[in-house]
C-alpha cells in the first residue's frame, strides 16, 4: 500500500532523499512540498511530481511520513507538528541547535509512539559496514585507539551554496555540529561509548558562533583511546572525505572512503586485505544487520517502518547519544580545552 511521504524543506539534502526514495523500490507517493524559497520548491515538485503547496501545514495534512530538511533551528517545530499529527518522521541531522532542544524532541516523538528516523546514514556505509566486522572480529582484540580525519570545504560555498550554514541563528554551531554529528556518531558505532572528551575549537572564516576546525581527545568506556578532527577550508576542489583509522590488538583497520572505500586492513598472521567499489558493496551485503544498517537504501527502511509501524534505526535516541558528546566537546572547547566526562564517569587526566 502507497505510503504518502511529504518534504518539508526542497534544497540539496531534500533532493537527495526523494532521489533516494525513488531509487529505493518502495510504494510511495509524494504528497506535497514547501519551502519557504518559491523557486527551490518549484524545482523540487517538477522533478518529483510532489504537489506544490503554500504552507507547512498543507503538506503535513496530506501526508502519513514527513521529512524535516530544512536549517537546523526549525527542526523542533516541525517535528513536534508533525508528532501531534501522528506522522512518521524522518529529521535530517542534526536533530537541534543545542541540547535541550534535542532531548524534548527525542521526549516528543517517543511520547507520540510515531516511528522516527534521523539522518545519520553513515550507518548504511558499506565501507564502515566492513570496517566494523573487522573490529568486531573476536581475532582482532579489543580496540586500542582510532584516529578519525574529517575534512570538507565550508558548505556555504562552492557545490553546496549554503544559505543558511553561515548563519548561528539556523545552524547553532559550524563544523562540529553540523558535519561531525555522523562523525561522532560513527565511533561510538564502530569503537562504543564515549566517556570523557577534551576539545579544541578555532574559527578562521570570521563567521559569529561558527567554528571551522576542531581537534577532540576521546577516552572510550571500553578503554581505547580516540582523536577527531574536523575542519571546513576553502579548498573547493577536495571532496568532503574521511579517513579512519582504527587499532586493534591484533588487527589494523584503515577506511579511506567513507561510502566505497577503499577499506584496508591487517591482522597480526601477516594476512592483509584490501575492498572497494564492488567487492566491497558483496562484502557488505551478507553483513547486513536489517533495517538502517546495511548497503541497502536508508530512505526505503525508514518508507517500510513508518508503513508497518515499527521502530526505525537509527532514531532519535541514537542522535541524542551523539549529540550529548557533541555538547560535551563544546564544553570543553568553552573552557580552553578541560576533559569533561561523560555519563557520570571520570574527567581523567588532564
Amino acid at each position: 500500500m502507497s505510503l504518502r511521504v511529504g518534504f518539508l524543506g526542497a534544497g540539496l539534502i531534500a533532493t537527495y532523499h526523494s532521489k533516494s526514495l525513488r531509487r529505493s523500490g518502495e510504494d510511495v507517493v509524494w504528497a506535497g512540498v514547501y519551502d519557504p524559497d518559491p523557486a527551490r520548491a518549484e524545482a523540487f515538485s517538477a522533478a518529483s511530481g510532489a504537489p506544490l503547496y503554500a504552507s507547512e501545514d498543507e503538506v503535513l495534512d496530506s501526508s502519513e511520513a514527513v521529512y524535516v530538511c530544512t536549517w537546523t533551528a526549525e527542526h523542533r517545530r516541525l517535528v513536534e507538528a508533525a508528532a501531534q499529527r501522528g506522522l512518521a518522521v524522518f529529521c535530517e541531522k542534526p536533530l537541534s541547535v543545542d541540547l535541550a532542544s534535542t532531548r524534548a524532541m527525542a521526549d516528543t516523538v517517543r511520547s507520540a509512539g510515531v516511528t522516527n528516523q534521523v539522518g545519520l546514514v553513515l550507518r548504511s556505509s558499506p565501507a564502515l559496514l566492513a570496517a566494523k566486522s573487522i573490529i568486531d572480529d573476536p581475532a582482532s582484540g579489543r580496540v586500542m585507539s582510532v584516529v578519525f580525519r574529517d575534512d570538507q570545504f565550508i558548505p556555504i560555498q562552492g557545490s553546496y551554496a549554503s544559505t543558511w550554514r553561515g548563519d548561528v541563528t539556523k545552524a547553532g554551531a559550524g563544523t562540529l555540529l553540523e558535519h561531525s554529528i555522523h562523525d561522532v556518531d560513527v565511533l561510538s558505532w564502530l569503537v562504543g561509548q564515549p566517556s570523557r572528551v577534551q576539545a579544541l575549537s578555532a574559527g578562521f572564516h570570521g563567521i559569529e558562533g561558527i567554528e571551522d576546525s576542531v581537534a577532540a581527545l576521546i577516552g572510550f568506556a571500553g578503554g581505547a583511546v580516540g582523536t577527531l578532527t574536523s575542519v571546513w577550508h576553502d579548498v573547493t576542489a577536495r571532496p568532503s572525505l574521511r579517513r579512519i583509522e582504527v587499532f586493534c590488538e591484533r588487527a589494523w583497520c584503515c577506511v579511506e572512503g567513507d561510502w566505497w572505500g577503499p577499506v584496508c586492513w591487517t591482522r597480526a598472521d601477516g594476512s592483509e586485505g584490501r575492498l572497494e567499489g564492488g567487492a566491497l558493496a558483496q562484502r557488505a551485503g551478507p553483513i547486513d544487520s536489517g533495517g538502517y544498517a546495511g548497503p541497502g537504501n536508508p530512505d526505503g527502511s525508514f518508507v517500510r517502518a513508518a508503513r508497518s509501524g515499527v521502530p526505525a534505526a537509527p532514531d532519535f535516541s541514537t542522535a541524542l547519544a551523539a549529540h550529548e558528546v557533541v555538547d560535551a566537546m563544546y564544553r570543553s572547547a568553552g573552557e580552553g580545552g578541560v576533559p569533561v566526562p561523560l555519563g557520570g564517569g571520570d574527567p581523567g587526566p588532564g
